[in-house]
């Protein structure tokens, strides 16, 4: 039997990562989240009324130490996804930013460290730790920017610059992480994510641009493009994700103190543009859309290079990303009552 912790577990990933892990009756899932997000709230109803015994939900803020102090008790595995997850939020309201992503990861991980130091603590870190990328050599095609000399995107060696209060925020939180590996020698991993995209992600103008494309387009509304939209990132579908998660807790000895890159790699990388014709080609119609200013910190283009994660766990991503937008094409169909309310 274990307990499995999971914060932000009302998210777009943690819901995912909720109905994959609560189909083991083995797994007793706690669901750690403050429905603070636009939509989430549906997403916890939609968990409770699937019935499952094993599935418990907490409603908490992250920065609830008391409270975090007696959840992680017994925990054996800790999924750490709780987070203010918007540069522009973190502009606007740089405190709040910080108290959520890395105050609250450091009341967390000191939770861990008191009352479950055993436990195996993974943290969803962000591709924004290395700022803008300004320096890297680029082209400028067609429809996109390419690297001229990093063949296979950026690895974990690329040299981290905090660009924004959302990358200081989410960069502290990541070396907090891996740091309690080294000092403590707790079983910490920290994963650098780059774009995850799937069902239950409610897209908007701030984060989660592929469902935000997605929604928009179905929905015939107008879709802002920030800068030129040659932007380039690869994109990742989150059942790859979580079978990445699943691996690395269960081979956690393996990984205690390691960070890795991990995305869709250069074989899934899209432009803006790009993923707007995909969704044409798919949906078979136009989609509309205009332009705007560039945002702070916004790297023009971002792929990862996974080799450490695939070496070191035998993980590759197996949902390429045009069946994986054609996928969450067809789950917003079918779901479309999730969006048509998600503002309420």
């Amino acid at each position: 039997m274990k307990k499995i912790l999971i914060t932000g577990g009302a998210g777009f990933i943690g819901t995912n990562l909720t109905l994959d892990l609560v189909k083991d009756p083995e797994n007793i899932i706690i669901v750690y989240d403050n429905l603070s997000r636009k939509g989430v709230k549906h997403n916890i109803d939609f968990l409770i009324k699937q019935g499952f015994t094993n599935l418990q939900f907490v409603y908490g803020d992250i920065s609830d130490f008391n409270l975090l102090k007696r959840v992680v008790c017994g925990v054996d595995c800790v999924f750490h996804l709780a987070a203010q997850v918007a540069v522009t939020r973190s502009v606007e309201a740089p405190i709040e930013d910080f108290k959520t992503n890395a105050l609250g990861t450091l009341y967390l991980l000191e939770a861990c460290r008191k009352n479950a130091r055993n436990t195996f603590f993974l943290y969803a870190s962000t591709n924004k730790v290395y700022g803008e990328l300004s320096e890297l050599k680029l082209k400028k095609l067609k429809t996109r920017y390419a690297f001229a000399d990093k063949i296979n995107g950026i690895s974990e060696k690329e040299e981290l610059d905090f660009h924004s209060p959302y990358g200081c925020s989410k960069g502290s939180a990541d070396q907090y992480t891996r740091d309690y590996s080294r000092i403590y020698n707790m079983k910490t991993v920290v994963v650098r994510q780059s774009c995850i995209y799937g069902p239950f992600q409610h897209g908007n103008v701030d984060q989660g641009w592929i469902a935000h494309f997605v929604i928009c387009a179905l929905g015939g509304k107008e879709i802002t493009i920030y800068g030129d939209g040659k932007q380039v990132r690869d994109i990742l579908y989150v059942y790859d994700l979580i079978r990445a998660y699943k691996t690395l807790f269960k081979k956690s000895e393996k990984c205690a103190g390691r960070i890795f890159n991990i995305g869709g790699g250069k074989q899934n990388s899209f432009s803006l543009l790009d993923l707007i014709y995909l969704i044409e080609k798919i949906i078979g119609k136009k989609v509309k859309y205009t332009f705007d200013r560039w945002r702070p910190g916004d790297q023009k283009i971002f792929i990862s290079d996974n080799t450490a994660i695939e070496k070191t766990i035998n993980w590759k991503p197996k949902i390429s990303g045009a069946r994986g937008v054609e996928s969450l094409i067809n789950w917003v169909n079918e779901n479309s009552f999730f969006f048509s309310q998600r503002n309420k």
